[in-house]
């Protein structure tokens, strides 16, 4: 696997609240974390219904994490990495973007490397990020911007109480193919009010 190098976060970046489950933990970004974000976008399966292609130079993911290190703001997004206690490797991310305190909301994104797809790992830490969504921040209001053709993330969403509020047709155009967006709500309410659903596939 190729190296990324990218600027070392400071200290406020690496402090991102840790999040544990039963089989997951999330942590903060580190400067080591690249090679692994290479490694799960640069996964076809995991990219089909991204909203890029998946990557196919390493000095794509270097870009990107540079990016994103330099633009982090913790009031804007929250961006985790997945791992697999003992294990401390980026499996996969978990994001809080566009969050709004004023207004309670905000849009969450997931991706798992599909090596680890069947097991509902993604569904376990999507679930510790909602838990930090509505009790420690405050939100009301979580969506969640899915294309429908991925079935495995639907089901996702809805195990989790996501309802689909809508359908915004041709939303994406991605490596040229032209993609719907499914959209998706929770409410505070709802996720306290829950009971379990099933478990999902990722």
């Amino acid at each position: 696997m190729p190296r990324i190098d990218a600027p070392s976060p400071p200290a406020d970046f690496e402090a991102l609240p840790r999040l544990e489950g039963p089989r997951v933990a999330l942590r903060g970004f580190h400067s080591d974390d690249g090679a692994g974000l290479f490694a799960l976008h640069s996964d076809t399966r995991v990219m089909r219904y991204w909203s890029f292609p998946a990557w196919t130079d390493p000095a794509q993911g270097r870009d990107y994490f540079a990016r994103a290190l330099a633009a982090r703001n913790p009031d804007d997004m929250l961006c985790w990495v997945i791992t697999l206690p003992p294990s401390d490797t980026l499996v996969g991310t978990a994001t809080l973007a566009s969050i709004d305190r004023a207004q309670g909301r905000a849009e969450i994104g997931y991706a798992l490397g599909s090596a680890h797809w069947g097991r509902g790992l993604a569904r376990e830490a999507v679930a510790l990020v909602l838990d930090h969504a509505f009790d420690t921040l405050g939100l009301r209001r979580v969506e969640a911007d899915i294309d429908p053709r991925n079935e495995g993330s639907m089901r996702l969403a809805r195990s989790l109480g996501f309802q689909q509020e809508g359908l915004l047709r041709e939303r994406w155009q991605v490596g040229g193919e032209i993609c719907d967006s499914a959209w998706h709500g929770l409410l505070a309410r709802e996720w306290r009010g829950r009971n379990p659903g099933p478990g999902a596939d990722l």
